[in-house]
This record gives C-alpha cells, structure tokens and sequence, in this order.
C-alpha cells in the first residue's frame, strides 16, 4: 500500500535519513522507533510532503507517486492524514470547528461527515462535552484526542502519527493507543506511527522499525523485536 525507497533527506550539510526503505500493508499498524534525532519525525514530514526529499527517493500509495502531490493533495486526494507532534491544533477555535475544518476537501456528503463526527465522539466521549470550548484551552490529553479526531475528520485512509504518546499520563497513554486501535480495525484506517515508547509502541503495531541516526537497523514483528536483545537493551529498559 506504501512503499518507501531510498529516503534521503538532508537539511543543509546535515545528511537526516541515509536511503530508508520501508512498507506498510494496508489495514496495518506499524511503528517506527528509535531515540530522539533518529529521523522519526522526519521520515512522517517526508510521506505527508512537508519537506523536500533528495533526488533517487521513491515514495509510492497504492501504485501512485507521492512525489508528484504537493502536502495539501497528499490529504484531500489520497486521504493520507498527518497528526504532527505537539498536535498543533488551531488555539482560537472551538473543538467542533477544528473539526469541521478537516472536512473542507471531502466530497461524501454531510450524511457520511456527520457520520464520522458521531464517531470521533463515540471514542473520544470527552471531546463532545467540550464541542464548544476553545482547542487552546483543553488539557494535553484532550488535545491529542483532538488532533487524532481533526485525522479522521479529513477521511484517513492512512493515518502518520508522531509521537501519540508524548506528555500523556501513563494511563492516558494506553487510553490513547486504544482508540487507535479501534480506530484502525473498526474503520480499516492503515495507521503509521513514529513513537519513544517503544513497549507501548510495539505492543499496539503488528510490526515495527528501528531508526537509529538516519539508517533503519532492524524490523521485523512486534513480537520479535519485543523479545530482541538489541532492542531491549537500548530501548526497553534491560
């Protein structure tokens, strides 16, 4: 469904990802992990065009190039969401408004969109009772619930999600990966995500990456790389 190959991406004389390759099959949950500089974050700019890549990158959904849609297309003609870290909803607007504003490139109809607003609500119930309170005023928690929602508002076929779990607390956390579990095999959204806590991480995907200073070093399933020796040491905790 997506094929990466070959990623390189540098700012300036900084060489970020050194020739990655990857895939996600669709209906899956696949994490990347790695510590912080590996090149998380910007493998995720990458796929959603938010930044250049360097000549010899091949980037393909279902068959189509991605390099030939600018970020604003990524979304509303192939339904590939991005959730960025430090969620960045829009402060100033109300909850309802943030989104509905995901909407604007959709074409189904208000029957399918009011739809999909029933069900953000249904899995993030705390995102209802404050429809009408202002994103910038909503706690860290509420506004991870909204970000992920404004995602899904715009049509997810494919959800990027950056670091999901960041400043949440630990129960929080496992609320949060839940409705993303739910999210991916009730409504069949292929999720990605790039994430520190690797156990958590792995315990939620089928699959999973290492990066580590630009190079993916290790795959395989979330099983394995939970039982790999390598991967407990550097980033489980022993």
């Amino acid at each position: 469904m997506l094929l990466v190959e070959n990623l390189r991406v540098s700012y300036g004389r900084i060489r970020a990802l050194h020739g990655i390759n990857f895939n996600v099959d669709e209906g899956e949950i696949v994490c990347i992990i790695g510590a912080n500089g590996a090149g998380k974050s910007t493998t995720l700019r990458a796929i959603s065009r938010m930044i250049p890549v360097e000549s010899g990158t091949r980037m393909t959904y279902k068959n189509q190039d991605l390099l030939k849609y600018p970020a604003d297309r990524v979304v509303s003609k192939l339904g590939i969401s991005h959730v960025p870290e430090g969620r960045r909803i829009l402060d100033n607007l109300t909850v309802m408004e943030n989104l509905k504003l995901a909407t604007y490139a959709r074409k189904d109809g208000t029957g399918k969109i009011q739809e999909d607003l029933e069900r953000v609500f249904s899995i993030f119930p705390r995102l209802e009772e404050r429809r009408n309170q202002k994103g910038g005023t909503l706690s860290g928690g509420e506004q991870q619930m909204l970000a992920i929602g404004r995602a899904f508002m715009s049509g997810r076929n494919v959800m990027l999600l950056d670091e999901p779990s960041m400043g949440l607390a630990p129960l929080l956390m496992l609320h949060m990966f839940e409705a993303l579990q739910e999210i991916n095999r009730e409504g069949g959204t292929t999720i990605l995500l790039v994430e520190q806590n690797a156990r958590l991480a792995l315990q939620f995907a089928q699959r999973g990456y290492v990066l580590e200073h630009g190079n993916l070093v290790l795959e395989g399933s979330s099983e394995d790389l939970l039982e790999d020796p390598e991967v407990k040491k550097a980033y489980l905790g022993g």
